[in-house]
C-alpha cells in the first residue's frame, strides 16, 4: 500500500483510491485467496467506487538553485539525511561553487533536460547531474563521464522504472576509452572493490541519482526485497585486449575500440570463479561455461517467455591473464561466446521447473513455445527433460569482459535481470580542451 501510494503520486494521481491485497498471494491457497478478496478487496473496490476522492494538492518544493540550508559539514548532513536525499554515509555539501566547478566541464546548458523518470517523474538535468555527482565525491573532471551515465538513465531501452523491483538488483557499470587511464580508474587488482576514488565516486554517484533524480527510496518506492549496495565502476584493461587482439566492449555496443564509452546493465547477483586452471581454451571454458550457467538461475525467465523472450545479457569477466592464454591459441571473443553459447546450458525439466514450480512464470513448456514460434528450434531439439538448452538466445548475448589482477587465473560472472535493466551504452563527450585539462591534473 506504501509502494502504491508513492508511485501513485509520480504518476500524477496523489488521490488515486487503493484497494489492499491481503498478504502476499504467491504464499496462500487458493482457498485463503479467494476469501481475503471477497472479504477485503472487492470491498475495498466498491466503496472506492462509490466515493469521491480527497483532493489533494503538491507539497511545494525548492527550485534548482535554491540556497535550502546553511550550516555545518554535520548540520547539512543531518538535514540532507532527514530529507532523504543522502545515502546515509556523509555527502559533499553541493555548493554552488561546487556545482558551478562541474558544469565548467561540459559546454551543454545546465537546464537542458535529458529525460523525465520514474517512479518520481522528475527531470533529470544536467545540472541535477551535477548536484549528486557533487554529494558523491566525484571530482570536476567526472563530469562527461556522469553526463553520459545520466543519458543511459532515461533511455527507455534501460528500464530504469524497474530499479526498486523486487530481487533489489543493482547496476554494473563498465567504462571504456583513454579516460580510463587519464582519470586513472583501476583496471587491475582489486577491480569492483571500492578504494579508488574515480570507480568508487562514479558508482556512488548512480545509487545517488537513482534517489534523488528518478526518486527511489526504501520503503517508498524501492521495494527490493534484498538490496545490494552500488557497485564501483568496472574498467575495461585495453592494453590487455589489445594483446588478446580483442574488441572492448565498447565496440560490443556499437561503437569502436578506442572510444570513451559507459555501459550499464542491471546485475542479479555475481560470483567468482577461483584458479581456472589450464594452458589451452579447451582446459580452461569448461569451468567458465559451467560457472556462467549455474549463476543463472530463476533469471531464465527472461529468456524462454516467463517474463520475456530473449533479453538476458549474462556477463563474463575474465583477468589479462586468462583472456591472452584463450587468444594464444587463436581463438577470438566470438569464440568464446559462442562456446558460451554451446555449453553454458541447463537441464530443459530444469528450466520448466524455475518456470512452472519454483518461481511460478508458467510457460506451459519449451516445446510449447517453440512451436509457437517463441523461441529458437535449439530449445526443443527432443522430448528428453535431461536435454542441454541454451540460457540465451544467441552468442552474442554474452558479456565478455577483461578486468582484473593481470596474474591471477581468476574470473567472475554476473547474472542479469533482463529487460528490467537492460545494456545501455553512451559515449562519452570530453570538453574541446580536454588533453590540456588532464595535463595540469
Amino acid at each position: 500500500m506504501g509502494q502504491a501510494a508513492a508511485t501513485s503520486v509520480g504518476l500524477g494521481m496523489p488521490n488515486l483510491p487503493l484497494a489492499m491485497i491481503m498478504g502476499h498471494p504467491g504464499a496462500q491457497s487458493s482457498e485463503e485467496l479467494r476469501g481475503h478478496v471477497i472479504a477485503v478487496t472487492a470491498k475495498q473496490v466498491i466503496d472506492n467506487l462509490m466515493t469521491q476522492p480527497e483532493t489533494i494538492e503538491y507539497d511545494e518544493e525548492p527550485a534548482s538553485r535554491d540556497i535550502v540550508f546553511s550550516g555545518s559539514f554535520e548540520e547539512v548532513n543531518d538535514y540532507f539525511y532527514e530529507r532523504e536525499w543522502s545515502d546515509g554515509l556523509p555527502i559533499v555539501p553541493p555548493t554552488v561553487e561546487k556545482i558551478n566547478q562541474f558544469l565548467s566541464y561540459t559546454t551543454r546548458d545546465p537546464n537542458e533536460i535529458l529525460g523525465v523518470v520514474l517512479p518520481a517523474s522528475r527531470a533529470v538535468t544536467i545540472w541535477a547531474t551535477a548536484v549528486n555527482g557533487v554529494m558523491a565525491g566525484c571530482k570536476p573532471e567526472y563530469m562527461p563521464i556522469l553526463i553520459a551515465l545520466a543519458e543511459a538513465m532515461v533511455d527507455p531501452g534501460y528500464g530504469v522504472e524497474h530499479s526498486g523491483n523486487t530481487p533489489g538488483a543493482e547496476t554494473l557499470i563498465v567504462l571504456n576509452g583513454p579516460i580510463i587511464k587519464e582519470l586513472k580508474f583501476n583496471y587491475e587488482q582489486g577491480v569492483l572493490r571500492d578504494g579508488f576514488k574515480p570507480n568508487t565516486a562514479i558508482g556512488r554517484f548512480w545509487r545517488l541519482g537513482l534517489r534523488n533524480m528518478a526518486g527511489f527510496l526504501l520503503h517508498k518506492t524501492d521495494k527490493g526485497c534484498f538490496g545490494n549496495t552500488f557497485r564501483v565502476v568496472l574498467a575495461e584493461n585495453e592494453d590487455a585486449l589489445a594483446t588478446a587482439g580483442w574488441p572492448s566492449n565498447a565496440a560490443d555496443m556499437g561503437f569502436e575500440t578506442g572510444d570513451n564509452t559507459v555501459t550499464i546493465s542491471r546485475m542479479t547477483s555475481g560470483n567468482v570463479i577461483v584458479s581456472v586452471t589450464g594452458s589451452t581454451p579447451e582446459e580452461i571454458m569448461p569451468y567458465l561455461a559451467d560457472a556462467v550457467a549455474s549463476c543463472t538461475r530463476w533469471e531464465i525467465i527472461f529468456t524462454v517467455g516467463g517474463i520475456t523472450y530473449g533479453t538476458l545479457r549474462p556477463a563474463l569477466v575474465l583477468t589479462p591473464i586468462l583472456a591472452q592464454t584463450i587468444a594464444r591459441a587463436g581463438w577470438t571473443k566470438d569464440d568464446v561466446k559462442q562456446y558460451l553459447y554451446d555449453h553454458a546450458r541447463m537441464t530443459a525439466e530444469r528450466v520448466e521447473t524455475y518456470t512452472e514450480t519454483w518461481a511460478d512464470f508458467p510457460i506451459g513448456s519449451l516445446k510449447h513455445q517453440v512451436n509457437l514460434g517463441k523461441l529458437p528450434k535449439d530449445f526443443a531439439v527432443s522430448d528428453d527433460p535431461q536435454r542441454m538448452v541454451p540460457i540465451v538466445f544467441d552468442k552474442d548475448d554474452f558479456m565478455v569482459l577483461v578486468s582484473g589482477d593481470p596474474l591471477r587465473t581468476n574470473a567472475y560472472t554476473f547474472a542479469h535481470n533482463g529487460y528490467l535493466g537492460f545494456p545501455t551504452a553512451k559515449k562519452i563527450v570530453l570538453p574541446a580542451d580536454w588533453e590540456e585539462r588532464i595535463k595540469k591534473k
